[in-house]
């Protein structure tokens, strides 16, 4: 386990500067837009949007600035600048798990005529000092698997790599032929929840629940929760795969906010095409959707997914950095 401990605070760098967002948003999107587009999904696209409209929102801008540290909208941060331009970025966005806080360095940013500078090392360095005087437990990043200078940088600054992880899209397709071969695909049954859970939380880790908590609670069987489901217009659809009356995964359906996603749940030592299997019902019935995600530890199942048709939209690798008490 790396740890951290910073000595005094080093000077300030004269182009670096905290990120003023009553004036600064608009600038740092067209930052983040133009080193980022080319690799950047909708999810990225409507992140840039969402802080452009936010920088002419007078109102909002007065009641971002009073909140500071508190929110996890990434309304803090610091900046390199030349001539009065901006020509560097690095983010901070505060989050708060199990009573400890965490920051995420996040939209990390250079001009393409102002790198191989150290600029992104010198914005990193002033972001982690940011960290350190607020007494967090560990600050996190997430960078691309295809992005080697950075990932060596962020390993030098001491981050750790946890987790690397894959998204996946396909669109739906009810053309698709069911070819099931030695698995029976069922509707999910209830006495499947507890293995299903086990499985799940294997795919999606605990360690990365504070920034992305994922909501499994609505898959839980029973009528409280069908109830519950129906009150708040969430729609869920399972499946099972079984071989030789064992369970080998399952594979959940949860549309909820701009993205439909799907999740995994296989049984360890199970044969990875039992997802191709599911993957490929999922986009014959879902075929009123016009595309389908899903999100799974890099490498697992890459072969399966391709086979079911979905195309690989990023890997992140996410690293840790914590701090010595």
């Amino acid at each position: 386990m790396t740890t951290l401990t910073l000595q005094s605070r080093p000077a300030a760098h004269p182009n670096v500067r905290a990120l003023n967002i009553l004036r600064d948003l608009p600038e740092v999107a067209d930052l983040i837009e133009l080193c980022f587009s080319h690799t950047m999904d909708g999810e990225g696209k409507r992140y840039v949007q969402d802080m452009r409209r936010a920088g002419h929102d007078s109102g909002f801008l007065r009641w971002a600035a009073r909140l500071g540290d508190s929110t996890s909208l990434p309304l803090s941060g610091y900046l390199w600048e030349e001539n009065d331009r901006i020509v560097g970025n690095a983010s901070l966005v505060p989050f708060r798990h199990e009573r400890q806080r965490i920051y995420l360095i996040a939209n990390v940013a250079v001009h393409p005529d102002y790198r191989r500078r150290g600029i992104a090392r010198a914005l990193a360095n002033r972001a982690l000092e940011h960290i350190r005087q607020r007494k967090a437990a560990a600050s996190w990043l997430h960078v691309r698997a295809d992005n080697p200078g950075a990932i060596r940088m962020y390993s030098d600054l001491g981050f750790e790599e946890r987790a690397r992880r894959t998204t996946w899209s396909a669109p739906s397709d009810p053309e698709l032929v069911d070819e099931q071969g030695r698995f029976v695909v069922t509707a999910r049954q209830p006495r499947f929840w507890p293995l299903q859970l086990e499985w799940l939380h294997r795919s999606y880790p605990d360690e990365l629940a504070w920034h992305r908590p994922w909501n499994f609670s609505v898959l839980r069987p029973g009528f409280l929760n069908w109830i519950s489901c129906l009150m708040l217009d969430i729609n869920v659809r399972q499946w099972a795969a079984i071989e030789d009356q064992q369970l080998q995964a399952v594979l959940a359906w949860m549309p909820g906010g701009r993205d439909e996603s799907l999740y995994a749940a296989v049984r360890p030592g199970a044969d990875p095409m039992v997802l191709s299997v599911l993957l490929k019902r999922a986009r014959r019935e879902l075929h009123l959707r016009s595309h389908l995600t899903i999100e799974l530890p890099g490498g697992d199942y890459d072969p399966a997914l391709e086979q079911a048709g979905f195309k690989p939209q990023r890997t992140l690798i996410w690293m840790r950095l914590k701090y010595a008490t």
